[in-house]
């Protein structure tokens, strides 16, 4: 949803200053642009500024707050969660984060070096996912607020009860990074 019209907030609310990530309060009455809204969050434009709204206040944009991400089916349901069936909802989770100034999904956008999905010892259907991955700059600010949104995103499913985000640097990021998908949508093909 981008709109060339601004809409008002209609109360106050929590939002993040893009690139540098610093928790700021938007006022209501303020005039806001979506400029993304992607992964259950809003990339807003208030004041000549680019703020990262969280779903859970889409309300103050005038929006319905969406349900929390879906989980995997129980175990009752459709037999054990395995850890195969498992990796298919993970990389799904993934793939609905989005960097707030691109909008294309850290996967596509090549930022996800590594996952590993594991069982926990003595627990039955507990796992722990591991995520190594980058961010488009180092100094990015918004590196906590993407590593939040992954681990909140992968506790959600059914079956992961302990997530691990690593933020790393090497190898750099580049564009060779995108998939071709990522390439076509961004207009570098």
């Amino acid at each position: 949803m981008n709109s060339n019209e601004p809409v008002t907030l209609k109360r106050d609310c929590e939002a993040s200053v893009i690139p540098v990530g610093t928790k700021v309060s938007l006022l209501a009455g303020e005039q806001a642009y979506i400029t993304q809204s992607l992964g259950g969050s809003y990339t807003v434009i208030v004041n000549g500024n680019m703020f990262r709204i969280d779903g859970k206040d889409a309300d103050a944009l005038g929006l319905e707050v969406e349900a929390p991400t879906r989980r995997v089916p129980t175990s009752t349901t459709y037999g054990p969660i395995t850890q195969e069936k498992l990796d298919t909802e993970v990389w799904n989770q993934l793939r609905s984060c989005y960097d707030p100034e691109i909008p294309v999904n850290i996967v596509d956008l090549g930022l996800v070096y590594d996952c590993k999905i594991e069982p926990i010892p003595g627990a039955s259907e507990s796992f722990r996912v591991d995520v190594k991955m980058t961010l488009t700059a180092p100094g990015c600010g918004m590196g906590p607020t993407l590593q939040a949104d992954v681990q909140n995103k992968l506790l959600s499913l059914e079956g992961v009860d302990d997530v691990n985000v690593e933020l790393v640097w090497e190898p750099q990021w580049n564009q060779g990074m995108l998939t071709e998908a990522a390439k076509l949508q961004l207009g570098l093909m």
